[in-house]
C-alpha cells in the first residue's frame, strides 16, 4: 500500500531490544468527497502512526510538515480505555520511503546527496511484471 501526506511532528530514533532502532513518525493524508446531493466538499485527515526500520539515519529529514510518501503495509490497532470507551489506530509499518518536500514547499533536491545511501532501501521485487 502507499500513503503520501504530510508530518504531523518531528520522526523520533527509539532504540528497543537487541540494540534495534526505529524510526517513529505520524503522517496526516488529505481527502474530500462531495457528498451526494451537496455541492459542498468535505474534507477528511486520515493519521497514520508509522515505523520505518531500515535505516534510523533518515529520522532527520523527517520533520513537521515534510511531504512524504511512503510504502508498506497497514495494520488497526484497537483497545479500550480507562473510561470504557472504544479505541482504536492506524498504524503503517513503512517498507520505503520517498522525501518530496519539506514545511516550506521546498524539495528536497539539495538534501538527497546528504541522505545516507540507504535511505532509498526498498524490498526487492518478487513477481516482475514483465
Amino acid at each position: 500500500m502507499e500513503i503520501t501526506g504530510r508530518l504531523t511532528a518531528d520522526a523520533k530514533c527509539s532504540t528497543v531490544k537487541d540494540r534495534k532502532q526505529v524510526v517513529n513518525f505520524s503522517v496526516a493524508v488529505n481527502d474530500s468527497y462531495k457528498p451526494k446531493g451537496s455541492g459542498v466538499a468535505v474534507k477528511v485527515a486520515t493519521y497514520f502512526n508509522c515505523s520505518y526500520w531500515m535505516n534510523p539515519g533518515i529520522a532527520p529529514y523527517l520533520t513537521k510538515g515534510a511531504l512524504v510518501e511512503c510504502f508498506g503495509r497497514v495494520s488497526v490497532n484497537a483497545w479500550t480505555n480507562a473510561e470504557g470507551e472504544a479505541k482504536a489506530s492506524l498504524n503503517f509499518h513503512v517498507n520505503s520511503i520517498k522525501l518530496h518536500g519539506n514545511a516550506n514547499g521546498a524539495t528536497n533536491a539539495a538534501t538527497k546527496e546528504t541522505l545516507p545511501a540507504a535511505a532509498e532501501i526498498t524490498e526487492p521485487l518478487v513477481d516482475l511484471p514483465f
